[in-house]
């Protein structure tokens, strides 16, 4: 898949530098990026394992500390707020950090019977109020109190991707956005434009070539 991004990067790149049209070099210039990021994406990258809850995702660790996974949680809302209840006996308030961010919660718990944990979710279900958010320390557990942004109920605590991109499949072909912005190109283009990307679309549906952009110049 790697050559096919990179021969399609080729192409792409080429028809860039004989375009004319603004509107026709912006959607050029917007393919090659998409492209360019689904080929970074690609290579296959090591991951830093972290230990936090199984039921949330992983965050990168930056320093040196060993984290244990939590042994649970439960959490509940109404209207204005979400409370998450961490079971955890011996939590001192002076040993806890605490990092709000509108779409992000990081809890570090240090130093409890000789180990420290960690809860954190790097993509909330919804937008939450940063400077409203508290936590409170009890002697055999942790509350933490989010305020949502906006009223309402929330389905789970986490964003979960198919709900941020609905309908789309988790892995693009790269042939359909080529497709998808030749077409876009024949609209927005000039006679001898159209008459070019017409020669490589009958080309291509010919069975004369497989790769429509062959018909560029």
């Amino acid at each position: 898949m790697a050559d096919d991004l990179s021969l399609d990067l080729e192409e792409l790149r080429h028809l860039h530098t004989i375009a004319k049209r603004p509107r026709v070099v912006s959607l050029i210039s917007s393919e090659i990026r998409s492209l360019e990021k689904l080929s970074k994406d690609s290579v296959p990258q090591t991951p830093t394992p972290i230990a936090v809850s199984s039921s949330v995702a992983k965050l990168p660790i930056n320093s040196g500390i060993v984290y244990t996974p939590l042994p649970g949680f439960s959490w509940d809302q109404d209207n204005d707020k979400v409370k998450i209840y961490i079971s955890l006996e011996g939590i001192v308030e002076e040993k806890v950090e605490a990092d709000y961010k509108q779409l992000s919660i990081d809890i570090k718990i240090h130093d409890v019977k000789g180990k420290n944990y960690r809860f954190a979710i790097p993509k909330l279900n919804k937008e939450i109020v940063p400077e409203k958010c508290k936590l409170l320390v009890k002697p055999t557990r942790a509350v933490i109190t989010l305020y949502k942004a906006s009223k309402g109920n929330w389905l789970d605590l986490q964003l979960k991707e198919d709900k941020l991109k609905p309908g789309l499949d988790k892995e693009r072909d790269p042939m359909a956005g080529i497709m998808d912005l030749m077409k876009n190109m024949y609209d927005e283009g000039d006679d001898e434009m159209k008459r070019t990307i017409a020669k490589a679309w009958t080309d291509a549906r010919t069975g004369k070539t497989a790769d429509p952009l062959k018909g560029f110049p």
